[in-house]
């Protein structure tokens, strides 16, 4: 790539940028993954351990302490047969994805200043190297998840096979938003003090601890506009109540994803050229 052109701002050249440095990707991604537990006597293990103690937790305040119930949200029957430590795991596994990248985004570039100045580096494939290695963990949790279920229940639903295709258009999403941070955190360093305090704002304004219904109906359309809500609900309908998601929900929440991966990756692309000469 020539360093003093314009770099390319179209999806195809997205897609073509990410197919080509799919080998880098990979490399990067296990190296951040691997990096992170460096030196530990456990290593690696404790990407399991961390899920197994926060659901050990969560099961034992709510189901012990607090003797927690969902409410109307599912069914009775499925009610009576799925701990409420479960279900709140979902939407925890789902935030923990979206704040993991978002968090580190705004101070990716500025990590990683030896790849800006030194080399041609492909800058756009950061974010991406971060979403995998959230991705990772967040699968981990999910193994985790399903064998508590499992444990708790005796079965799993057939309809966990949709759970990719539910979590797919919120990975377009954040990565769309973490270009557009990943670039913002290099001339507006306040970025990366605001983005922590954003993301819990959006945890406690999802259904996370809570179901939908638990709020009066003239607020339910805030909890809706939150981008974390529709997927922690179909994560839930395939993993614990057994049901299909929203298809023509995810087709829609699919279609301003990539709109705003596409703008966020254009600003991105846009604003390069000049990180060298902040940093």
């Amino acid at each position: 790539m020539n360093p003093h052109a314009n770099p390319p701002t179209s999806l195809a050249a997205l897609a073509y940028s990410l197919w080509r440095h799919r080998a880098l990707i990979l490399q990067m991604t296990q190296r951040e993954v691997v990096g992170r537990y460096k030196g530990s006597f456990f290593g690696l293990a404790w990407s399991f351990f961390n899920p197994i103690l926060m659901l050990a937790v969560y099961t034992f305040v709510f189901s012990v302490v607090f003797k927690a119930r969902w409410g109307s949200a599912a069914s009775a029957v499925a009610e009576s047969k799925t701990d409420f430590a479960v279900v709140l795991f979902v939407g925890m596994i789902v935030h923990g994805v979206f704040s993991e990248v978002l968090n580190r985004a705004p101070t990716l570039i500025l990590n990683n200043q030896n790849f800006v100045k030194r080399v041609v580096f492909p800058l756009e494939i950061l974010p991406v190297v971060t979403m995998g290695a959230a991705l990772f963990h967040g699968l981990v949790s999910v193994t985790v998840l399903l064998f508590a279920f499992v444990l708790f229940n005796g079965f799993l639903h057939w309809t966990v096979i949709f759970l990719p295709l539910v979590l797919l258009p919120l990975v377009v999403l954040t990565l769309g938003l973490g270009w557009m941070l990943a670039s913002l955190g290099v001339f507006l360093r306040d970025v990366g003090q605001t983005t922590g305090i954003v993301t819990t704002v959006l945890m406690f304004l999802a259904p996370v601890f809570y179901p939908v219904s638990a709020l009066p109906p003239a607020f339910r359309p805030w909890l809706m506009a939150n981008p974390l809500t529709f997927i922690i609900e179909q994560a839930r309908e395939v993993l614990v109540w057994g049901r299909q998601p929203s298809w023509l929900g995810l087709g829609v929440y699919g279609l301003i994803a990539v709109a705003i991966a596409w703008l966020g990756f254009a600003w991105f692309q846009k604003t390069r050229k000049g990180f060298a000469d902040v940093l």
